[in-house]
């Protein structure tokens, strides 16, 4: 898999069927490794490792719905009052960034209501606070760090 740009990580992977499986610490279980999981997996241990959000906060591709349509989010991380704090989309490394994923995790988020963004394809990090009164967001240099 190709290099990303976080911290270097310790991974478990698994082999079988010709199929390669990473171990997910919030899903405790292996998952396909695809390069979208190769991110998803990233991002879960910087939010983790860097900014020291316990894993009983962070919830890993749940089905949520969207004007009607059902949607899967790649990682939340929780308020401890159960309100959402953060909203992560995860691409390939191979995807561009672009309008277009904001635009899908801004619609996400009318459901979600996260005060924070990040859309990240394992290359490029984008940060976001969310201004819902001026229905607006600001970019940030990074993610918040957890504090109780």
């Amino acid at each position: 898999m190709l290099k990303l740009n976080f911290p270097p990580y310790t991974f478990r992977f698994k082999n079988s069927e010709n199929k390669v499986s990473i171990f997910d610490e919030i899903r405790k279980k292996f998952i396909i490794l695809t390069p979208e999981e190769w991110v998803r997996q990233h991002v879960v241990h910087y939010l983790i490792d860097e900014k020291k959000y316990p894993k009983s906060l962070i919830n890993v591709e749940k089905v949520l719905t969207v004007n009607g349509l059902r949607k899967r989010y790649d990682v939340v991380v929780f308020n401890p009052d159960g309100s959402i704090h953060i909203l992560v989309e995860c691409k390939a490394p191979s995807v561009k960034i672009s309008q277009a994923t904001f635009d899908q995790i801004a619609r996400y988020n009318m459901t979600m209501k996260a005060r924070f963004l990040n859309v990240t394809n394992g290359l490029n990090h984008f940060y976001c606070q969310m201004d819902f009164e001026n229905e607006k967001y600001e970019f940030l240099r990074n993610l918040p760090d957890y504090n109780e």
